[in-house]
């Protein structure tokens, strides 16, 4: 029997003492000083320490004329040293812009131009990007470098330059508060890029600590809790569902480089990690690799998996661990979430391996809405749109874009860009990006529903399915697929085998063979760099390759 639908909260009552980062900071340290807050590959440190150390740095930057309102460049890998930076600048008051490390040319030159950043924080090894060409509309005025480069670029050269190192060997700390205005922002996140050019979202700090706190309660997260995370930290996943997380429940955040699927597991053991985030497809690489006698010798019990992917209770039973999933967007925060709570569904719980959640509705409303911005009824895919019922914990809108502002807040409703669907007992389900959503012979077909059907195939690593031209009309399906290694892939062998998994209006007419697919650091595929390629990249026609007695003509195997 279905569960009835959660009735609406009403709002939780706003706290402004909870939403400031030094006020934060300076709690834990008091009530749990000496528990660890972060460990890294040969270091770690307390609360008490985070809370100094941020202290003592906010204070340099303030000595270099960086205060309220100074917009910060920050181009750095993942270690203590960024999250310290992000502590302090929060502390001061100034706005955060991290940058996606694997920018250069064009898209380095939109975010340092559009920021309209007077501060770079970067790598020694990052700043040979920075060419004349990429600065030339910027407006930094000081740079603080992290590392040593034997030279500057010219531009940057010009510039009032500091060593991180020397702002970080100083100990005093002055009388100047911390930043206590929750609606103030405090970083601008620039979107990941996957379907289009990046925007910079205007996050408050009520923003930042709405977001941590909703993936604690998904994740319920506890003092004692050890959680391992990979995300990069100029994402709003490593830096907030992870580490800011820890930090609001008082847990220990274990910080790596990077995602590697052979290291996983013994990183695990190795920290005693009980609890991770993974995006779906990391998640999948490792229930895809080879099944081994240690699969469930390991402490990871709590896993937050974002987006799921259709073997997921089979990926729990096989290593032993609980998984839960969310909705979230840096524009939206959290506005849908499952648990782990099976017993009691206003609790929220993981309803089934497709849904990402329910609505936290003492903080949110949400609809699902046709292209008229009218409610669509369960069933029935629509866009979703969120409005928050706490004041400042969604964005403030795109900088500098009012157009494109007014566009994502049209008719009081912030519109998400996501096609979802809700049933009726309330839960709701991601179909696509409305972007990669393909439209064929009169058929609305998404993208993930044909993607979770070639990752059927035993053969299969990974995949994109994305929209091209149709010599008709509308649009034709393309599926780039990367077989696993040492695997030969047939394609008319996986064209056989997706005709009897999917309606014939699903099955891909073009498929490309890859040795790899293009990502963004946090390994979310860049369907817009597949899209631009469109027909112009190598594949195979399954229509055109079809002799006159109907029979396929095979591709070569890979």
């Amino acid at each position: 029997m279905a569960a009835k639908p959660q009735r609406s909260r009403a709002a939780r009552p706003f706290d402004r003492s909870y939403y400031t980062v030094g006020s934060l900071l300076a709690r834990q340290a008091k009530a749990i000083g000496r528990q660890p807050a972060l460990v890294w590959e040969g270091g770690a440190w307390s609360y008490a320490e985070i809370d100094r150390r941020s202290r003592a740095l906010a204070t340099a930057l303030r000595a270099r004329g960086i205060g309220p309102g100074t917009s910060v460049l920050l181009m750095l890998d993942n270690h203590a040293d960024y999250i310290l930076l992000w502590l302090a600048l929060a502390r001061i008051g100034a706005i955060e812009v991290p940058v996606n490390t694997a920018y250069l040319g064009d898209l380095l030159r939109h975010v340092t131009a559009s920021s309209g950043a007077t501060v770079l924080i970067a790598e020694a090894g990052y700043l040979e990007r920075f060419t004349d060409a990429v600065t030339a509309e910027a407006k930094l005025a000081r740079l603080i470098l992290r590392g040593e480069a034997a030279t500057l670029p010219p531009r940057l050269a010009r510039l009032q330059c500091h060593g991180l190192g020397e702002l970080l060997a100083e100990t005093a700390t002055d009388d100047a508060p911390d930043e206590r205005d929750p609606q103030k922002i405090m970083a601008v996140m620039y979107t990941s890029g996957t379907t289009g050019a990046s925007k910079g979202v205007l996050c408050s700090y009520a923003h930042a600590l709405e977001y941590s706190r909703c993936v604690v309660e998904v994740l319920d997260l506890r003092k004692g809790d050890r959680y391992y995370n990979v995300l990069p930290l100029f994402h709003i996943a490593g830096q907030w569902a992870a580490v800011f997380a820890c930090f609001i429940a008082g847990s220990t955040a274990i910080l790596k480089p990077r995602f590697s699927v052979s290291a996983f597991w013994d990183d695990i053991r190795q920290f005693k990690c009980n609890v991770t985030l993974l995006l779906g497809a990391m998640a999948n690489l490792l229930y895809r690799a080879a099944p081994a006698k240690a699969d469930r010798k390991h402490p990871l019990d709590k896993i937050l998996v974002v987006p799921l992917f259709p073997e997921i209770r089979d990926f729990e039973r096989r290593f032993g661990v609980r998984v839960t999933t969310n909705y979230g967007s840096t524009e939206v925060g959290v506005p849908l979430r499952s648990g782990f709570n099976r017993r009691k569904p206003r609790l929220f719980q993981l309803a089934n391996a497709r849904s990402c959640g329910r609505v936290v509705d003492d903080r949110f409303e949400v609809r699902v809405v046709d292209e008229r911005d009218e409610e669509v009824p369960p069933g029935t895919p629509g866009e979703l749109v969120v409005r928050p019922k706490v004041p400042w914990i969604v964005m403030a809108g795109y900088l500098n874009e009012p157009a494109k502002t007014v566009e994502a807040w049209r008719n009081l409703w912030l519109h998400t860009g996501d096609l979802m669907m809700r049933d009726k007992a309330g839960n709701y389900y991601f179909l696509d990006r409305i972007k990669d959503a393909i439209r064929r012979r009169g058929e609305n077909i998404s993208s993930i529903e044909i993607e979770n059907g070639i990752l059927q195939f035993a053969k299969i690593l990974e995949c994109a399915v994305y929209p091209v031209p149709s010599p008709l009309t509308e649009q034709e399906v393309m599926a780039a697929v990367v077989a696993k290694p040492d695997t030969a892939l047939d394609l008319v062998e996986l064209n056989a085998f997706l005709e009897t998994a999917l309606p014939k209006f699903m099955v891909p007419r073009y498929y490309r063979l890859a040795t790899t697919l293009p990502k963004t650091p946090t390994g979310k595929i860049q369907k817009v760099l597949l899209r631009n390629e469109g027909l112009g990249a190598p594949h195979w026609d399954r229509e055109a390759a079809a002799g006159t007695d109907g029979n396929q003509q095979r591709p070569k195997r890979h």
